[in-house]
């Protein structure tokens, strides 16, 4: 685990100025420390002499308050960074999440990332209000004051410089021991994490077939797991203080004892011996302090780790290409309707050659321990005016097809928008998509319905809902989690709506839907099929998936996916 890990400094730009700032608070913590010891020596001995005092009083009164005022300033600034920086890492994780693109997060526990981005961003407060300050005022303070002691008594300079290094040595090792507990530690509150999502999450279903109170019983287990791991880390924790305590209280003894021959031998002057017998505790107090801070920080420190992790793999990804001719409301600019404007709404999948095949999706599914075998490949050209139907039986790939359009998965072969490589696009520019889960969030339908949009259009939502079918629902009815409140008839036709909203608003999207009736009756089915009918006479692109043979009523043509054997090959 580093100290300070470079892409801290890369990735927050609040951490830069706290470092500059930490520095300058480092050296005048310094000058107090030194001033401090040269005016409380000088008030003693003065005291022991008979001189007058006053001066030296109040000039310790007043360095006293600059030391308290200055730790107080490294409090403040390490609260602020943290939170700056907090604020700034989770901004960088949500642009690289949208960045690596929804198959990259399909393949990931999204509620470790969700606990990494809260919880664990929110431990850099220990990290940067106390554990940096002490590791910026060590890299300043110790050698001053050790050089400092050296100038006014050189055997005691050596007794520190000798000394000194053993307490980083016990540090490193006791630090590598506790980069292992920490680590599980961290992985084991994940797991509690994730575990009690999908446990909420299914909880209806777990009571129905009674097993909810076996559910209950894991989630206990993992918190017990948690327990341990959390007190295996305080044990090391304190293990580290005791280590850095003995060490450094043993040098200073060892100073003390030396300086207190000398005086007896007459070798040592008072003010010499007593100057240096001040310094050399404040010479070891800050590396003691890292010692200790860097336990209480290293939950913070693993979390960055983690976003480190997802940061790295996003800048290594290139960014999708957005449609410039785009306006705030996504529809395209009519002052950049010319010729040289990207046409969105016509849609080739095929694999360059004189075999034209399309996408051929990659799954990666792992099934006692064989792999099955990847999706058929499938090419095919979407046009403007046209329906195209995607059917097949149950596991043919037709979701799959979709997930790979919209960059859900990974697939070999070539996929283009209006000429452009789709892989090489944002999803929101080309693309209006409703998938076989409503995806439905807290808030009103409509809201719901113009998600993504940031002037909704209230007759644009009223005409949407009417298109889908839905058009008995209360636009300003509120949805609980999830979107939780209708029926499964109900979401699926708001989440038609969101998808139709959103092409209505830029026609030259491909409108792509994924079962779109599954949960519709026979009657709501056909006023769908002819909504979709005429939204496509009107000059659109539709992309449908459906197992409905009806739907072959409206399709300009049929693409037609076979599910290939079942077998597998070793993975």
């Amino acid at each position: 685990m580093k100290p300070v890990d470079p892409r801290l400094l890369r990735y927050a730009r609040a951490a830069r100025g706290f470092f500059a700032l930490s520095t300058v608070i480092g050296v005048l913590q310094t000058a107090v420390v030194i001033a401090f010891a040269w005016f409380l020596t000088d008030a003693v001995t003065g005291a022991l002499a008979g001189r007058s005092v006053a001066a030296s009083l109040v000039w310790l009164l007043a360095l006293a308050v600059a030391r308290g005022l200055l730790i107080a300033a490294s409090d403040a600034a390490g609260t602020t960074a943290a939170a700056r920086t907090g604020a700034q890492l989770r901004r960088a994780l949500i642009d690289a999440v949208s960045k690596l693109g929804p198959g990259w997060l399909a393949g990931r526990n999204q509620a470790s990332l969700a606990v990494t981005a809260g919880h664990g961003l929110e431990s850099l407060d220990a990290y940067f209000a106390r554990y940096l300050p002490q590791l910026v005022l060590t890299v300043i303070a110790t050698p001053v004051l050790v050089t400092v002691m050296w100038w006014r008594d050189w055997p005691s300079g050596l007794i520190a410089t000798i000394t000194l290094p053993l307490i980083p040595l016990f540090l490193i090792l006791i630090g590598i021991a506790t980069r292992t507990v920490q680590r599980k530690q961290w992985q084991a509150l994940q797991r509690l994490a994730a575990r009690f999502a999908d446990t909420v999450q299914g909880l209806s279903t777990l009571r129905l077939f009674g097993r909810d109170r076996r559910a209950a019983a894991q989630i206990e287990v993992t918190a017990e797991q948690y327990r341990r791991e959390t007190m295996k880390v305080l044990r090391f924790s304190f293990l580290s203080g005791f280590a850095m305590e003995l060490l450094a209280s043993l040098a200073v003894a060892l100073i003390a004892v030396t300086v207190g021959f000398r005086l007896l031998a007459g070798d040592m002057s008072l003010e010499v011996g007593l100057f240096v017998l001040l310094l050399a505790p404040e010479a070891f107090l800050p590396i003691r302090q890292v010692g200790v801070q860097f336990h209480a920080a290293s939950e913070g420190v693993a979390a960055t780790e983690d976003v480190f992790e997802v940061l790295d793999a996003g800048a290594a990804r290139p960014a999708p290409v957005h449609n410039s001719a785009k306006n705030g409301r996504g529809a395209a600019d009519p002052a950049d309707s010319g010729p040289e404007s990207p046409d969105f709404a016509e849609l080739r999948t095929a694999r360059t050659g004189a075999d034209l095949r399309g996408p051929e999706v990659r799954t990666g599914l792992i099934v006692n321990d064989l792999r099955v075998r990847d999706l058929p490949p499938v090419s095919f050209a979407a046009t403007h005016g046209s329906i195209t139907l995607i059917e097949g039986p149950s596991g043919a790939g037709k979701s799959s097809l979709l997930a790979a359009l919209r960059g859900a998965v990974d697939f070999e072969g070539e996929t283009e928008v209006g000429g452009n490589d789709a892989r090489t696009l944002a999803p929101s520019d080309w693309l209006a998509w409703a998938g076989q889960t409503p995806g439905l969030m807290q808030g009103t339908i409509a809201a719901n319905v113009a998600l993504g949009d940031s002037t909704p259009d209230a007759d644009g939502v009223r005409r949407a809902l009417d298109s889908a079918c839905a058009g008995d629902l209360d636009p300003d009815q509120e949805l609980g989690v999830q979107g939780s409140g209708l029926s499964g008839g109900q979401a699926q036709r708001v989440a038609v709506a969101r998808a139709l909203y959103r092409h209505a608003a830029d026609p030259t999207r491909v409108l792509m839907l994924d079962e779109p009736s599954s949960a519709l009756d026979a009657d709501t089915e056909a006023r769908l099929w002819h909504s979709l009918r005429e939204r496509a006479d009107a000059g659109a692109t539709i992309l449908l998936v459906s197992h409905r043979r009806t739907a072959r009523t409206i399709a300009d043509q049929v693409v037609t996916l076979m599910a290939r054997p079942q077998d597998g090959v070793p993975a």
